[in-house]
């Protein structure tokens, strides 16, 4: 058994040793020694905004990201995602078929007036995919309700539904008041909060998302294109979001693209022009590749470290991440990582649970910790046997005397 004469045990290796292991990374964007990397974030015109990483969900620039504002037709993310999430479960299907109530008529509802549509009439049947794409393609607010009515009996109880996501995601500036985004008192979100709705998205209802890339939708007749003019754009590999505009909310727009394994998202709320949202958006993003990486060094269930375990049927036990994990990094910064762990307890007692947190790996860029995740158990590890535990008590008590 290992000697120990420290009550938390330290351990260091390099990002070579890392890479060897198949480890991953998570990191902070605003810490001192990354700024002083890369230039600052260039000026957007926009009342706010945020960069995230989508796999390591780092902040890489923000400007009054937690502001609550009208999210206009952003809303309609969290519509999709609502959807989604039915359609996974299995509560609804793609083809199904949907009758078309009179609360999603326009001609019948004042506050569609001038607003973006899909054009439905009372009575129309229009399957799932049709109106799914109505909304995310067309912005379509009569589609919004159409929806609302089919997947929960009715447009309250469809904000009910969105709310209790709202929850769920932890989103912290968020509350829906409509299914669709036109203003309303007591709706808001920030840009925080609907990045967060679109790493949700991308996460949780990929073939939802999918439908977020599309150029344009044909429905009786009328061809309407995506609103999000990014997705022409062929200097960034844009796949999504969505674009929002109220006169209370200006212009907002969620974009999400990727480069290689990475994908970041911005979310640019309180735009000042339909076409300016594009302009700033593209900035972040741009920006944000061109200065920053994700790497991947550290993957669940892969072995990160191994340490002595005591009365156990095991001598030794495996240790590293519950989940994959992920960094960024300033671009080109990757040789200069290194990591650690420090064990919670220097000794380890059986018996040992699979994904027991026993510490913390720490990983460092010029000296200073960037990230920290915890260090967990990768087998099982059950008490050993009378005579064995006999045996390490024995080994355990001299070691303590003369360790």
């Amino acid at each position: 058994m290992s000697n120990f004469t420290s009550s938390r045990l330290i351990k260091r290796l390099t990002v070579g040793s890392l890479i060897a292991l198949s480890l991953n990374v998570v990191a902070y964007a605003d810490d001192v020694n990354i700024k002083t990397m890369i230039p600052g974030v260039p000026e957007i015109d926009a009342e706010a905004y945020v960069l995230i990483d989508y796999n390591s969900g780092k902040v890489l620039a923000e400007k009054n990201a937690d502001t609550r504002r009208d999210p206009a037709s952003l809303t309609k993310m969290m519509t999709s995602y609502v959807i989604g999430q039915a359609v996974k479960a299995g509560k609804i299907h793609q083809d199904d078929i949907v009758t078309v109530g009179k609360d999603a008529w326009a001609t019948g509802n004042p506050v569609f007036k001038g607003s973006s549509l899909m054009f439905l009439k009372p009575g129309d049947r229009v399957p799932v995919s049709q109106l799914t794409r109505g909304i995310v393609l067309q912005s379509g607010n009569d589609a919004c309700v159409a929806m609302a009515d089919y997947v929960a009996g009715s447009q309250d109880a469809f904000v009910g539904l969105m709310n209790n996501y709202v929850k769920a995601l932890g989103l912290q500036n968020t509350h829906f008041q409509t299914v669709h985004g036109l203003d309303a008192e007591g709706q808001y979100s920030s840009p925080r909060d609907m990045a967060l709705i679109g790493r949700a998205l991308i996460r949780d209802v990929p073939d939802e998302y999918a439908v977020y890339h599309e150029k344009e939708f044909t429905f009786n007749n009328i061809r309407q294109m995506n609103r999000n003019g990014l997705l022409w754009d062929t200097s960034l590999n844009v796949d999504g979001i969505k674009t929002g505009h109220t006169d209370a909310a200006g212009y907002n727009l969620v974009a999400s693209a990727t480069e290689g394994q990475m994908r970041l998202i911005s979310a640019v709320m309180g735009g000042r022009t339909y076409k300016g949202r594009e302009t700033e958006s593209k900035k972040l993003l741009t920006w944000g590749f061109r200065f920053f990486e994700t790497v991947a060094p550290l993957k669940a269930g892969k072995e990160f470290a191994s340490e002595p375990v005591w009365f156990g049927n095991s001598d030794r036990v495996q240790l590293g991440v519950e989940n994959d994990v992920y960094l960024t990094i300033p671009r080109g910064r990757m040789k200069d990582l290194k990591a650690s762990y420090t064990l919670s307890n220097t000794e380890l007692h059986a018996p040992l649970q699979k994904n027991q947190v026993v510490g913390s790996i720490n990983f460092q860029l010029d000296g200073k910790t960037i990230e920290q995740h915890p260090l967990v158990v990768l087998n099982e590890v059950p008490e050993g046997g009378f005579f064995g535990r006999i045996v390490d008590y024995i080994k355990l008590m001299f070691h303590h005397w003369f360790g």
